[in-house]
């Protein structure tokens, strides 16, 4: 054993801890780490944007239980990356952020690009620390990655000075912790198992609402057993479809409105109140609708709504509980209800409205022609990552979602921008599977030049973007004197920026083109984008009620 400089230490102490993925922009003083990286065997992936380095790290968190590390320099490439750590807040979601900053010995003299970056990343991080000697880095990193992955999940910061990643340190001197072991699966308490059961039982028009947060622990075998035991119907939150298949018969998803304002009992499974849930409150829920909630954070229990029952603990344990219980006293709520049947009376009904916009052959064409096209072809394997506002909520209706941790979108936090970034992620932990990004095209936009990353590392996704000229639809043609603030240039080629890295685009204005060029593309061994243009006035189907309880 000799000497080991910081960014070795570094890089090694991340590899230790499990971090086997790092996307960054690299630059003085973090450029020596993204080599390091290499050597240890984490995969580095050079992104475009700090803020899409962040999102991608955040994603593959999501995605495999361990952080992703975003690397990126000081000063303005720090704070970059800061509404990745935000969106990553928000989510719920392990990353852990690698900042450089300025030298020890030049703190508070004004050096090159010397920021306040630890106070900057506080308000986001459950975890935010400078690294003040390379003989600590050890020690640091692992903090760091525990405090990421344990309790309720989220992003923490490490800030790390050009003279603690270039010193060198005798290997012989280090104290390295152990890997930190993946957080324990905290049952909840066997009265609250009971008490959930029993009020189970006594509801008439019971809901689940299964969340991102089973996803996230890997509830998916449990929750389906749970489902199948007790036939209760459910709704999945937006990234918490797959954990059951959105093609599962008691799947209430195309009865959405109907099922929400009329259960009398909501279990809500990793699932918050917040606004994608309405808060739990009138006019979308029931003024007294009762709550079970299941939920790693105590804090969040009564949130919005009092909760009747509290489960606090890891989804797939507490689940898991629930399960044996009932297998020691089964019960299932019954087959012939008027809940059950007044759920699929409405589903059906609203189907019957949406079939005839998905097979229309108008031209211009609307947002449920391409979308239903894109379905037909995809398999149940495919990862499908949404955004934009309009083309991701149509899309949740239209696009399945076979199996947990299928769908990855704007989320909690509501962020464009994630596309791309999140498509790149999934193909780099999943490089076996089809990714496929659904954009829309103010939403590809925020981070279109990524994807000359997915061509430089070779990923196959499939890039979709919608396009109706702007944010909520633009003009046909631009008035040069009065460019609305929501117009972006009508008829943009964004298929040309792909053409530019070597890969293919292709546009399509009319119905009839979209399944040829879909199924080239998808089939395509190389990143690939489709433009489909769509009526700037296409809207979504008429809805009984607005997001936020309007």
């Amino acid at each position: 054993m000799g000497e080991i400089d910081g960014a070795t230490l570094i890089a090694r102490s991340l590899k230790q801890q499990g971090v086997d993925y790092m996307f960054g922009v690299v630059g003085v003083p973090v450029i020596p780490i993204a080599f390091a990286a290499q050597r240890e065997g984490i995969k580095y992936y050079g992104m475009r944007h700090e803020q899409s380095a962040a999102y991608s790290a955040q994603a593959v968190g999501y995605l495999t239980g361990r952080p992703g590390a975003c690397l990126v320099v000081s000063g303005p490439g720090m704070t970059n990356a800061i509404s990745g750590l935000a969106n990553a807040w928000s989510n719920r979601w392990p990353i852990i952020l690698l900042g450089g900053s300025s030298d020890v010995s030049q703190h508070g003299m004004g050096a090159f690009q010397e920021a306040p970056q630890v106070d900057a990343a506080k308000p986001w991080c459950k975890y935010s620390a400078e690294v003040d000697r390379p003989e600590r880095i050890p020690y640091f990193i692992e903090q760091a990655v525990r405090s990421s992955i344990y309790g309720r999940p989220g992003p923490v910061y490490l800030d790390l000075p050009g003279d603690v990643i270039g010193a060198s340190v005798d290997e012989e001197t280090m104290r390295t912790p152990e890997r930190c072991p993946d957080p324990p699966r905290s049952p909840a308490d066997p009265a609250s198992i009971a008490a959930a059961l029993a009020a189970l039982k006594t509801a008439e028009r019971p809901l689940l609402i299964v969340g991102k947060g089973a996803a996230y622990s890997r509830a998916e075998d449990e929750v389906r057993a749970f489902v199948e035991a007790t036939q209760l119907p459910f709704l999945a939150s937006p990234m918490g479809k797959g954990v059951i298949s959105d093609e599962h018969p008691l799947s209430v998803g195309s009865a959405r409105s109907h099922a929400l304002q009329n259960a009398d009992l909501v279990f809500t499974i990793g699932a918050r109140l917040n606004w994608i849930m309405h808060f739990g409150l009138p006019p979308r829920f029931a003024p007294d609708v009762r709550t079970i909630q299941l939920d790693i954070a105590a804090e969040e229990i009564g949130t919005n709504v009092p909760a009747e029952v509290a489960l606090v603990g890891d989804a797939r344990a507490v689940i898991g509980q629930l399960n044996q219980a009932l297998q020691e006293s089964p019960w299932e709520f019954p087959a012939e209800s008027t809940w059950r049947t007044g759920i699929e009376r409405k589903a059906q009904e609203n189907r019957e409205k949406t079939q005839p916009l998905m097979d229309s052959d108008d031209s211009p064409m609307g947002y449920y022609r391409p979308l239903r096209e894109i379905r037909d072809l995809l398999s149940e394997d495919t990862i499908i990552v949404s955004e934009g506002a309009s083309t991701m909520d149509i899309g949740r209706q239209v696009l399945p979602n076979f199996k947990a941790r299928h769908r990855l979108d704007a989320g909690s936090f509501g962020t464009m921008g994630v596309g791309m970034a999140f498509a790149i992620a999934a193909q780099a932990v999943h490089p076996d599977k089809k990714v496929v990004a659904v954009e829309g095209d103010s939403a590809f936009g925020f981070s279109g030049m990524e994807v000359e990353v997915a061509l430089r590392y070779g990923m196959p996704i499939t890039f979709i973007v919608i396009n109706n000229n702007g944010i909520g639809g633009g003009p046909s043609e631009l008035d040069p004197e009065k460019i609305l603030p929501s117009s972006l240039l009508p008829n943009a080629r964004y298929e040309r920026v792909i053409e530019a890295f070597g890969g293919k685009g292709y546009f399509v204005d009319e119905p009839d083109q979209l399944r040829p060029a879909l199924e080239e593309a998808l089939n395509d061994p190389k990143a690939n984008l489709v433009n489909i243009m769509i009526n700037p006035k296409a809207q979504r189907r008429p809805q009984e009620f607005g997001w936020l309880t309007r």
